[in-house]
């Protein structure tokens, strides 16, 4: 992994564009395809490719095991507390009606939380189940 010039280098440079793309999927979700899923999976990969060129330690400095378990239920507590602040606000869960001063605004500041919380879960997963596997027969 010591030859490998080319690849780290061109590697340097590819992940903040892939970090860049994944950010744009997640915003752009709510007026064409994508969404917190495929953003999730964009930045999960981010950290595998880093993983893959650049060593499985030197991923989990830049991504520990601690942080990426714990975005699984913080991505999840995100998309349940949007519903209770919802619920708390006297309207239906996941209504998210009186998130803004208009149904619009209201509608895509909810939505934008909830694709936050995908996207903070399925990071978290895909990380945790890379991790997962390349541990697999070390002990």
């Amino acid at each position: 992994m010591r030859l490998d010039l080319i690849l780290r280098v061109g590697a340097k440079l590819v992940l903040p564009f892939i970090l860049l793309f994944a950010l744009y999927v997640q915003f752009h979700g709510d007026y064409g395809p994508g969404g917190g899923f495929q953003a999730g999976v964009i930045s999960a990969g981010m950290v595998i490719l880093y993983a893959i060129i650049f060593g499985v330690h030197a991923a989990k400095r830049i991504a520990p095991p601690i942080m990426v378990e714990m975005m699984v239920p913080l991505g999840v507590a995100i998309f349940t507390g949007t519903g209770v602040a919802s619920l708390l606000m006297g309207n239906n869960f996941l209504d998210y009606t009186g998130f803004a001063h208009d149904y619009l605004h209201a509608h895509e500041w909810g939505i934008l939380i909830v694709e936050i919380g995908v996207l903070v879960t399925v990071c978290g997963t895909m990380v945790a189940m890379f991790y997962a596997f390349v541990q697999r027969g070390r002990s």
